[in-house]
């Protein structure tokens, strides 16, 4: 009975058709409504059709009218999505999951532009979603390249708005266009030429077409070759020019001559002013000798370089070897050529370069060569005063000479290796009496042979700190007391009541032990 008035209960529900949603619906509502439909939760057909899930659809189309229009004309992410064709709304926009949920599940990552009036090409495939749709909106923006681009239009809208005409979408900045097809066709150099060097301020009207116009800040002639500059230059290059100096003119150019330019020579009027062909004529302000040398350049200099001179000093008495074949001329000859007599001697040259202030004398040639003044120093040190032994073989020059002089007023270990001395200067400054030239930790010395006190018993494994305590400041000389009182007065328990000669009892094999004779 219960079963029977349940089921007709539910069937007047369904058969009445509600303003509001009934107690019923809100007991089978699976869950409340997203924000945007909660103004609905009230209105249940809005969205659904009493068993009938076929017509789910048609009612979402009835608000979403744009989306149904896409789907009617094929176009947008819902007409060309064939996945989404064949697929219910719900399946991607599920709704009654609560008030914050996102239904739309828009992932910038996974979606596909393709499924758009506008399919990514190029560079627009790097952009961020959102520099074109600016405020998340998605629908009815500009597809042309102007709509976007026109804060990007440095031609200030001359050229028109048809961007593709010269742009693609690979790189904004490479752009093609055929100047040909102007009454300017590109040659040579001007086809590399960028658009702005003649067309400043992206100014495309009216544009002048001599040279002149263009190259007038160029003109190194300053109006004198007149303005037909294609008489002489051509659009190859403007440092290539047609005309031959060999044949139109008396003087032929040859070697670097040629490459010069004409202003070097001509800085006159060229229809008017003569010029000299002599060197000297061109070349007095290139003559770094201060005309110690004359006037007759090509005893030295040619044509092919001015700096490569085919005078050779070895017809001299001086030969140059080495170094001294790359040096200028002016380095050693300062005074006039003819008149100054140069000494040979290495000393009369480089006395300024002594770093030795003459502390080693004036035969440079002992350690240096003309290799190379600083490079492959011969110099043989046991020669010297102080021939250098073990590790010292191996130590830098710097090391003990603090200047170029070289001059050592003291040679002993302790002058050097005073900072190294552990033992503060207890054992004295005679350094070589334990240790050698072969390592400085390297030592040796004996105790029994080398001083009137040998090491026995317990003495023998004692460090040498435990007796040597005292510094003698004046004194290299090592002075010790030898009497047992001077060391072991502090252990003296007999509070010298039996002498200070400890040695009449003790031995040095233990304190605690006595003498034999004692026993």
């Amino acid at each position: 009975m219960l079963i029977r008035l349940l089921f007709m209960t539910i069937g007047l529900l369904i058969s009445v058709k509600p303003v509001f949603a009934t107690p019923f619906d809100r007991l089978i509502m699976p869950g409340k409504l997203i924000e945007a439909h909660k103004k609905y939760e009230n209105e249940c057909e809005k969205c659904h059709a009493p068993f009938k899930k076929e017509k789910q659809d048609s009612r979402c189309l009835v608000c979403h009218k744009f989306v149904k229009k896409d789907l009617v004309n094929k176009k947008g992410f819902h007409g060309l999505n064939k996945k989404v064709i064949k697929t219910d709304c719900k399946y991607c926009h599920t709704d009654h999951i609560g008030r914050k949920a996102d239904i739309v599940n828009f992932d910038p990552l996974t979606f596909d532009h393709n499924f758009t009036n506008y399919p990514l090409q190029g560079n627009h495939k790097k952009l961020d979603c959102f520099s074109c749709h600016k405020k998340k909106q998605f629908r009815n923006l500009p597809t042309t390249c102007f709509a976007c681009h026109e804060q990007n239009d440095i031609h200030k809208k001359q050229l028109g708005k048809n961007c593709k005409d010269c742009h693609n979408e690979q790189d904004w900045k490479n752009y093609k266009f055929d100047h040909d097809k102007t009454d300017y066709p590109l040659t040579f150099k001007h086809k590399k030429v960028k658009c702005n060097d003649c067309h400043p301020n992206q100014y495309f009207k009216n544009t002048p077409k001599t040279c002149i116009n263009c190259h007038k800040l160029q003109d190194v002639h300053q109006n004198k070759y007149d303005k037909k500059c294609q008489s002489c230059h051509t659009t190859r290059a403007w440092n290539k020019i047609n005309f031959n100096h060999d044949k139109d003119t008396k003087f032929r150019l040859v070697h670097r001559h040629k490459v010069i330019a004409c202003s070097h020579c001509h800085k006159g009027n060229i229809y008017k002013d003569k010029i000299s062909k002599k060197c000297f004529s061109c070349h007095n302000s290139d003559d770094k000798h201060g005309t110690t040398f004359g006037n007759k350049c090509k005893s030295c200099h040619d044509q092919k370089s001015w700096k490569n001179i085919h005078f050779n000093h070895d017809d001299t008495k001086f030969k140059l070897r080495y170094s001294h074949k790359k040096i200028d001329c002016q380095a050693c000859h300062k005074g006039i050529l003819y008149k100054e007599k140069l000494k040979t001697s290495c000393y009369f040259c480089h006395k300024t370069n002594d770093v030795h202030q003459g502390s080693l004398g004036k035969n440079c040639i002992k350690c240096h060569n003309q290799i190379k003044w600083k490079d492959k120093i011969s110099f043989d040190h046991d020669l010297t005063p102080y021939p250098l032994l073990g590790i010292h073989v191996l130590t830098s020059c710097e090391n003990c000479h603090q200047d170029e002089t070289f001059i050592i007023k003291n040679q002993t270990c302790f002058d050097c290796h005073q900072a190294l001395d552990i033992h503060d200067s207890t054992l004295g400054k005679n350094c070589a009496l334990c240790h050698t030239a072969n390592g400085w930790q390297q030592w040796t010395f004996n105790h029994d042979k080398q001083t009137e006190y040998p090491l026995t018993g317990r003495h023998a494994d004692l460090s040498c700190k435990t007796c040597h305590k005292i510094r003698e400041k004046h004194s290299e000389d090592i002075v010790l007391s030898d009497k047992c009182f001077s060391c072991h007065g502090d252990d003296d328990i007999h509070f010298g009541k039996f002498s200070n000669r400890c040695e009449q009892c003790h031995v040095t094999k233990g304190f605690d032990d006595l003498s034999e004779m004692n026993n």
